[in-house]
Parts: C-alpha cells; sequence; structure tokens
C-alpha cells in the first residue's frame, strides 16, 4: 500500500506551495497524498480561485475553522484535526510555512505519534514578538523531516542542533512561480486595469505587526500614499487589512485600492511592476524570481539572501546592495526532490543525494 501522506494546509501561501508538492507527488506510485483544509482562509480570493487556478485537488478535508484570537483559532483547529488523523491513519503529515494552520497541524500529530514533515523549515526572522516565528520553531522542532528552502535555513538548524533529517531541496514557490508563468496567456490584469509596464508599484500589507497597531499602520498608508505620489500603487487589500483600516479610521485615499488576486493574476501583476512594497515573506520572493525591486515593509526578513543579492532592501534599512543571482532557490523541482525524499524514507532507503544536499 502506499504511504498516506496528508497536507494540512489553511492560507493563501499554503494553497500556493501544495499545489507544487501535490502534481509531485501523485508522481510517485508508493505515495498517496490526501488534502486537509483547515479553513484559516475562506474568502473566494483568498482560497477557492487558489484551488481552481492551480489544479489543487478538492480537500479531502475541510474544517471551515477560521476568525479568533490566534489561541482560540489553533485550539479550535487541533480539536478537530485530531479525530480525523486517528481515522486516517497516515504515514506522516505534512505542514508548510508558519501559520496558525502550521501550528496546529504539528502539535496535534506530534501529539498523536505521526510524523511530520516541515516545507520551508529552518527560517528565522529572530523576533519571537512576531505569532509567524514561534509556529516556525515548534514546527521545526516537532519535524522528523525538514525541507530547507536555503543554506540559511539549514544553518539555523544546526545552531539549533537540529541536524537529522534536514534536505535541502530549494523552494517550492519557485516550481509554482515557473507553473504559473507557463499560464500567463490566461491573465490580462495589467491592461484591465490600465495599467503600463513598469509603470505602477505593488503593494500588500497583513502581518499582525503592522495591521494591529494603528499608528504602524497608519505610518505604513502615509509611506505608500508618498511613493504613489510619482507613481501608482496597486494594492490588493487583504480583507483583515481593510478591516483594520476602517476600525482605525485611516485611509486609503492616494492609493489604487483592488480586491485581492488569484495567484495567476497576481504573478503578472507583479512582474511588470516596477517594484514591490510588501511585508510578506512569500512575495519578496515572487519579486525576486521576477527580476523586481522589493522593499520590504518590516525591520527584518527570513529571507536574508534576497538582502545579500540587492533585491530587497527593509523599510528603514540601508539602500539596495549590488545585484545578484540567488543560487538557493534551486531549478524549480523543489517538489520533485521533496517527493523523492519521501519515497525514499517510506521505503526505508537512502534519502538521494540532490545538487543542494
Amino acid at each position: 500500500m502506499p504511504a498516506r501522506l496528508i497536507s494540512i494546509v489553511g492560507a493563501r501561501p499554503q494553497f500556493v506551495k501544495v499545489a507544487a508538492v501535490a502534481r509531485a507527488l501523485a508522481n510517485v506510485p508508493t505515495l498517496e497524498g490526501r488534502l486537509l483544509h483547515t479553513g484559516q482562509h475562506f474568502d473566494t480570493m483568498m482560497s477557492d480561485v487558489f484551488f481552481s487556478e492551480l489544479g489543487i485537488p478538492a480537500p479531502d478535508w475541510h474544517l471551515g475553522i477560521h476568525g479568533g484570537s490566534h489561541g482560540d483559532m489553533t485550539g479550535r483547529m487541533m480539536s478537530a484535526l485530531e479525530p480525523v488523523l486517528i481515522e486516517a491513519t497516515p504515514a506522516a503529515v505534512i505542514v508548510y510555512g508558519d501559520t496558525n494552520s502550521t501550528l496546529a497541524g504539528a502539535l496535534t500529530a506530534a501529539k498523536l505519534g505521526i510524523p511530520i514533515a516541515h516545507i520551508e523549515a529552518g527560517l528565522r526572522s529572530f523576533d519571537r514578538r512576531m505569532p509567524e516565528e514561534i509556529n516556525r520553531i515548534v514546527a521545526d522542532t516537532l519535524s522528523t523531516l525538514l525541507f530547507c528552502p536555503t543554506r540559511t535555513a539549514v544553518e539555523n538548524l544546526a545552531k539549533e542542533g537540529i541536524k537529522s533529517g534536514v534536505h535541502l531541496v530549494g523552494d517550492v514557490m519557485y516550481d509554482a512561480v515557473r507553473h504559473a508563468a507557463s499560464h500567463d496567456a490566461r491573465t490580462s490584469i495589467v491592461e484591465r486595469l490600465g495599467l503600463n509596464p513598469k509603470g505602477y508599484h505593488v503593494a500588500t500589507v497583513h502581518r499582525a505587526g503592522n495591521t494591529d497597531d494603528p499608528a504602524r499602520l497608519k505610518e505604513i498608508l502615509d509611506y505608500l500614499r508618498g511613493v504613489g505620489r510619482t507613481t501608482p500603487v496597486v494594492f490588493p487589500v487583504h480583507p483583515r487589512t481593510r478591516a483594520e483600516i476602517a476600525r482605525h479610521h485611516l485611509s486609503l485615499d492616494g492609493l489604487r485600492v483592488i480586491e485581492p488576486l488569484g495567484f495567476i493574476d497576481m504573478q503578472r501583476l507583479v512582474a511588470s511592476a516596477l517594484s514591490v512594497l510588501t511585508d510578506s515573506g512569500g512575495l519578496q520572493k515572487e519579486a525576486y524570481f521576477h527580476r523586481v525591486p522589493c522593499v520590504t515593509l518590516r525591520d527584518e526578513t527570513e529571507w536574508v539572501e534576497t538582502i545579500a543579492a540587492g533585491w530587497n532592501r527593509l523599510w528603514h534599512g540601508p539602500d539596495y546592495g549590488a545585484r545578484r543571482s540567488i543560487e538557493d532557490y534551486g531549478d524549480g523541482h523543489a517538489a520533485d526532490a521533496i517527493a523523492r525524499v519521501l519515497a525514499a524514507h517510506f521505503a526505508g532507503t537512502a534519502p538521494p543525494q540532490t545538487s543542494h544536499s
């Protein structure tokens, strides 16, 4: 019987990653990929559109859990996850990134004695005020297999004493961006918005550290407006960010506000932009994949190599350095490397060496 692997996802960036991984697992006869959606992101443009655009199979389980504080949401997810995992008896669960769904999946599996594979392991901002940082650390500590996108991530784990089961495979987001680029003809988002290529910036804001502090959020909006005085700033607004802006009576004047976009539309919008202004970890990399400069609206980043390579800079930090390519992200086949390691692990054979091992 093939080894049953349950991917636990719930947020927009995870849908993109699981699309690449699901395609790779489907090509390995000894693995059976199943999908559980916690419901963390539930809006059509934050969830459903990704499944239809990226060809992700319908979830085998959908918990429908969203809203509430971090602790409340995580607790409700764990309570709902436990009976599913007990009944499904997976050989392992796969968790992605650093969301509440990641944390709930890792904790529940660990308490049931189910092995965990963490995709995007080893990232660190070294800021434990960020909920995402806590989620990453816990998931990495509990995982049996840790799939790292960069050498820095491997080094971070080694400094924490985690060396067993660590695999440097490249970045599955690069797989996803390459896949989206092959479908560019399906989107006319730039034309629909009446934009000129390289004649606008793209902004996104969603991190709790930026949205939950009204003074910080106002400072960011004022900064984006300043940029927009000379070149339009297109701002797909996250639903929670929009709610916080309204709650604090802040203004979106001076910005080209649009609804959140599907992955393929967003990739086209970023690829044609003059720059990206974001607090999203994923979008920092996506900007680099399209060779578009990025300004990170935070005081730190997990993706330090984007700054070292001159494609990214911190909002209040030094200007861009000299630009070069980043080799660590791989060749767009990270998901295939992950599938090979998983197949070897459950076959009881030595994991294959990759160019990143």
